[in-house]
């Protein structure tokens, strides 16, 4: 089997996504630990913030017609489309910024959009692979907790993957991320430890869903 996954947290040492994300991708390697993993990280290499506009004018403009800039960034989001298809399974590390999604992620997501082959009207080409996305937040926005519902992210991050791009999706959610980084969440430590262990446990479940399929879907 293939891999995809792709990292958004700005930070690669300390990044809490990254680090419950390597949980599922150890234990996907445990079925075949040679095989291979393509990786995307946008944190420390975003897609950039203008190919969504130059992809969406170049792919209304004839290919003889487009400006480079146009042919670029059509270029670019048939490459990042070529990363999705080709593999068989696919992971997803994508914190909670500002209470919304990660730009990096969003611009990521709006190019892929442009491909023709990911667009309205086409058969979803990722339809029924199994994929698992991490997601986590500093604070805690679960149900009956002061910030419940201040998070504008998951969402819809789970209407692109779960109901777009209708991967067989599982969700691994962490709170508290910042108990021990801001002193205003340390007498929080004991719930966000038990939160963490958790997450964790959930992840390593996960790992074998992301070996469900042996071959690429139809």
């Amino acid at each position: 089997m293939s891999l995809f996954r792709l990292d958004a947290s700005i930070r690669v040492e300390g990044s809490a996504s990254r680090e419950i994300a390597d949980i599922v991708e150890a234990g996907w390697r445990e079925g075949d630990p040679a095989a291979p993993v393509v990786r995307r990280h946008l944190g420390t290499e975003p897609v950039p913030a203008t190919a969504w506009a130059a992809a969406v004018a170049g792919s209304a403009t004839p290919a003889a017609e487009r400006t480079a800039e146009q042919a670029e960034a059509v270029a670019l989001a048939a490459t990042l489309t070529d990363e999705l298809v080709d593999a068989e399974a696919l992971l997803f590390a994508v914190p909670l910024y500002n209470f919304g999604v990660s730009q990096h992620f969003k611009t990521w997501v709006d190019l892929v959009i442009t491909d023709p082959r990911m667009g309205p009207g086409a058969p979803p080409p990722l339809a029924g692979r199994p994929a698992v996305l991490v997601t986590v937040r500093g604070g805690n926005y679960s149900a009956g907790t002061p910030r419940e519902g201040w998070d504008h992210a998951t969402s819809w991050m789970r209407r692109i993957l779960e109901d777009v791009w209708q991967l067989d999706l599982r969700v691994v959610e962490r709170e508290f991320t910042l108990v021990g980084v801001n002193p205003a969440l340390d007498s929080f430590a004991d719930v966000a430890a038990e939160l963490k262990q958790a997450a964790e446990r959930e992840a390593a479940g996960h790992a074998p869903h992301l070996r469900s399929r042996g071959s690429l879907a139809a």
